[in-house]
């Protein structure tokens, strides 16, 4: 076959708005070589913007005398004939291609297409980006001009070498499988897969780590049994080996040096399993805690044959711990050790679902059909099952809720199936396992629900654990939205649309009476014309109770607590009487659903199947009932804080209801530390001053059976931070906002002079920082620094961060989450701007709640709660700018109550001990210049 690649450099990315081809380059492949090149530059007849001159080096004069596209088209229409045309995103090459040749009289190109994009994301489905470089990068392809139609061009076709190297190692099910998919996919692979099929038609399966079962081929290894090895060492000679001067640390990494804190750690820990008393250790940054933790853990497992856990708060935490710690231990120390990932059973892939989907599924949209064909090649490599070990497009995440192991119930145990089952696999390898890592969504699934998610366990390690409260408070309570309820209602569907109810009829071969399905169509029509109603008028209660200081979260969504006198009011009750309506019409739904599983057998397969997908749609409803039942309910068993969030940004209906317990605590300690021997929290921020009060409280541990310790960093704070405080701003208590917030930004943009944009500015307001990125983007005059906002710039908070990273001088305006958990080290951080001490507002739902109780039993919730979680908060997000012994950096805090309320050295107490400047803010830019371009 004859294959020609393309790749064009433009002046826009689309013809209909005046974008127009600067450079074309195309490489040939005839018999798998690379053939030819051609390359041309093309006179667009129109200046090139700025921004793609940046980006390609191609100017203006570069393109003067170039040939126009007309001049060029027939030679472009001659190298392309007979051929395949590949390219990295065709939808925008072929695309821009065509309809240049018709702007000049020419027909559509008919040609086969691959597009390389998109067959790298089936073969290659872990890759985390399938942009050109990184795929450049992955595969160790020289690609040294970016953004030059012929480098590009050329990189793409070694890229498809890549890839047809990869489709030529596939099983014959699995391209068999990605042939049924082939005509609603871009790429027409029809003849390549067949001429592969064609080869393996006759051919032995060469690897026997792959299963071939029902049409599927997948990679299913068990590991082997526990092992029951032991160490003869005692704890104090294991730690000896590994952390003393010539230990195992040392020999193993030449650049290690020695941490006290890190030692102590680990004794501390071992201390509290032998004593079976629960701790708080609270280790500074640079600790090296998951080792210090690790280490005891290993030792207690593997000498007193017990598993031991270990929950993290992020997936970022369990993939250092698996993929960079525990590799690290395996070469320190001689005694074997098994670790075992356990996840949620929304995480793990079922194949006898997937195959059902592969097999009956229909009506399937883009991004559904590009998903099987990326889980029929993963599931040839993943030892695992796990979801997250690739990227799936954004609809593929819909698909996969369908196939989920999420949504099985129980397998029979003597069905193929369940030995086929992900699930069960990491359940059977947790059994096994001398450590589990987990994290704590499933720890709080598992501690509340009477179903184990998790093996057996006495003792714990949990990491991050100042999220534990948060968790289990999320976990215990509740969340419903617009949306989900009428995505479910829409997802079942009425008896004439081709959806879940009507499929699974039809499937199930039954025929059920008329009366029963107009009875069903009736309460689905019912159910999704009151979620209407409710939704909106919830939404109309709320904008009616909040008319001026309005409670908005972090993401600028208004918030109403529902209180004891909300359930008085008569516009309340009638929002009551409708969620007992909906109730009643879900209800109605579950009957029809249990009189149709009257009817079915048990032995036919077909029924089987209904029977299991029936279940699980009345798993949905049952939760949708409960879930109203509690949060309309005015007295429940547990006391509650319930509240709505409207977001006015949104659609019409963009109305969430949540609930969770006002107190924790009593639940935490009777379900949770009163069952088990040892649980371990650390985090580099759990105290206030010297003082583990406030987090033993919220957490509910008894003192009795507790072991505090705090350990210091070993970061040279001193030398590797100053601390700025103006004493010139604006005081925002009189309402001068605006004043402060102008403040704000020329304290960022001077500081931004100093260390060239590499800031990240902290808000506890989304409006403010709204504001103060509208008021930047007037006062830069030449737009010299990119600014990134969260909630306005679109993104995630890891896509935001990485879209920093990749800025030379970029500034990073982010709200409550960026106050944690984001890890940006060495000189892609040089500033950190503490807008406002990040106390709670006073009129957040769940803040006030918790005063108001405070208050009852004669506390002081601004010293009790509010102080305590605003210094914690506070130490978080002092802890963003020093992540190694070779950060340097400038924090500059605008909040003048730092310096005059009495309460501020309770902040200033809490972080390290640095260089603290106090002046106007011209004179702190001077020092803060001096200091930073020093040299050491």
């Amino acid at each position: 076959m004859r294959y020609v690649v393309i790749d064009l450099e433009t002046t826009g990315h689309s013809p209909a708005k005046s974008g127009k081809i600067i450079e074309i380059g195309m490489v040939v492949i005839e018999k798998e070589e690379i053939k030819d090149t051609k390359t041309t530059l093309l006179n667009p007849n129109q200046p090139i913007p700025p921004f793609i001159s940046n980006l390609t080096g191609i100017h203006d004069e570069d393109v003067k005398n170039a040939p126009l596209f007309i001049d060029k088209a027939e030679e472009i229409i001659d190298i392309l004939q007979d051929s395949y045309i590949i390219a990295h995103n065709a939808n925008f090459d072929v695309g821009f291609l065509n309809q240049e040749l018709a702007s000049h009289g020419y027909p559509e190109l008919q040609n086969p297409i691959l597009d390389t994009v998109e067959l790298s994301r089936i073969l290659f489905p872990s890759i985390s980006s399938y942009k050109l470089s990184h795929l450049a990068d992955h595969f160790k392809l020289h690609h040294d001009d970016p953004h030059r139609a012929l480098s590009d061009a050329y990189v793409t076709a070694k890229l498809f070498f890549e890839l047809k190297e990869k489709l030529d190692q596939l099983p014959y099910e699995t391209l068999y499988k990605i042939k049924m998919l082939e005509d609603k996919l871009q790429s027409d692979l029809a003849v390549m897969l067949e001429e592969r099929l064609e080869q393996l038609a006759f051919q032995d399966h060469p690897d026997d780590q792959i299963k071939h079962y029902q049409g599927l081929a997948f990679r299913m290894t068990e590991k082997e049994p526990k092992t029951q090895s032991a160490t003869e060492l005692s704890f104090g000679e294991y730690l000896d080996d590994i952390y003393q001067e010539n230990g195992a640390l040392s020999k193993a990494f030449s650049a290690y040096e020695p941490r006290e804190g890190q030692r102590q750690m680990s004794e501390t820990i071992y201390d509290a399993f032998s004593s079976k008393k629960h701790a708080f250790i609270e280790a500074g940054t640079g600790t090296g805690k998951s080792l210090a933790y690790l280490l005891p853990a290993i030792y207690q497992a593997i000498n007193h044959q017990e598993r031991v856990i270990i929950s993290t708060y992020t997936t970022q935490l369990q993939s250092q711990l698996l993929e960079e710690e525990i590799p690290l231990i395996k070469k320190i120390i001689d005694t074997p050790f098994k670790v075992a990932l356990m996840k949620g059973k929304n995480h793990y892939l079922n194949l006898e679902k997937f195959l059902y989907e592969l097999d009956y599924g229909s009506k399937d949209n883009y991004d559904f059909v590009l998903t099987k064909a990326i889980l029929l090649v993963w599931i040839t490599e993943t030892e695992t099952g796990d979801i997250d070990e690739i990227q799936l497009p954004a609809g593929g995440y819909i698909f996969f809720q369908k196939v989920s192991a999420g949504v099985e119930k129980s397998i029979n145990p003597k069905s193929p199936w369940f030995h086929y089952s992900y699930y069960q696999l990491a359940r059977r390898r947790a059994q096994s396992a001398d450590i589990v890592i987990t994290n704590h969504a499933l720890l709080c699934t598992d501690m509340f629900n009477q179903y184990a998610f998790l093996p057996s366990y006495q003792k714990i390690i949990i990491d991050e654990a100042h999220h534990f409260e948060e968790t289990a408070s999320h976990h215990y309570g509740l969340k419903l939205d617009y949306i989900q309820m009428q995505f479910t209602c829409n997802y079942l569907g009425t008896v004439d649309e081709d959806k879940q109810f009507s499929t699974v009829v039809e499937a199930s071969g039954i025929n059920p009476s008329e009366k029963l399905l107009e009875k069903w169509n009736a309460a689905i029509k019912e159910a999704k014309y009151d979620i209407d109603e409710l939704f909106q008028y919830i939404e109309r209660f709320v904008m009616s109770q909040q008319k001026n200081d309005k409670a908005t979260s972090d993401i600028g969504r208004v918030q109403y607590r529902i209180k004891p006198d909300t359930y008085q009011q008569n516009s309340w009750q009638l929002v009551q009487d409708m969620a007992a309506r909906l109730r009643m019409h879900f209800q109605k739904l579950l009957d029809v659903l249990s009189q149709l599983t009257n009817n079915f057998s048990a032995a036919d397969e077909n029924e089987k199947k209904s029977l299991e997908d029936i279940g699980q749609m009345q798993d949905i409803l049952q939760k949708y009932i409960d879930d109203l039942r509690v949060m309309f309910q005015e007295q429940n068993e547990v006391a509650l804080i319930k509240w709505v969030e409207v977001d006015l940004k949104g659609k019409h209906h963009s109305v969430f209801l949540y609930s969770e317990p006002s107190n924790v605590a009593p639940i935490l300690a009777s379900d949770f530390f009163s069952k088990k021997e040892s649980v371990i929290f650390t985090s580099a921020t759990l105290t206030m001053g010297s003082s583990f009060q406030f987090i033993k409280e919220r957490l509910g541990v008894s003192e009795q059976s507790l072991i505090t310790e705090q350990i210091a960093s070993p970061f040279q704070y001193k030398k590797q931070v100053q601390l700025l405080i103006p004493t010139d701003f604006p005081d925002i208590k009189y309402g001068n906002i605006d004043d402060f917030v102008y403040a704000v930004c020329e304290a960022i943009l001077s500081l931004a002079e100093v260390t060239s944009g590499r800031m990240l500015v902290l808000f506890t307001s989304y409006d403010m920082l709204r504001k103060a990125n509208d008021l930047l983007k007037e006062m830069m005059t030449e737009q010299q620094y990119v600014i990134i906002a969260q909630g306005v710039t679109s993104g995630s908070r890891s896509r935001l961060k990485k879209n920093f990273q990749s800025y030379d001088q970029a500034i990073l305006l982010g709200t409550s989450s960026f106050w944690e958990g984001v890890d940006i080290p060495g000189e892609d951080l040089s500033a950190l701007v503490m807008v406002r001490l990040p106390f709670q507002p006073p009129n957040h739902p769940v803040f006030e709640a918790k005063s108001q109780q405070l208050k009852e039993e004669g506390r002081n919730p601004f010293m009790d709660l509010s102080l305590p979680q605003a210094v914690i908060k506070f130490k978080q997000g002092f802890g963003r700018l020093i992540r190694s012994s070779e950060d340097r950096g400038i924090v500059f805090i605008c909040d003048a109550r730092i310096r005059t309320a009495k309460y501020g050295k309770y902040f200033m107490e809490s972080i390290p001990e640095v260089p603290v400047h106090y002046d106007t803010t011209r004179k702190l830019m001077n020092s803060a210049e001096n200091w930073f371009h020093q040299k050491d």
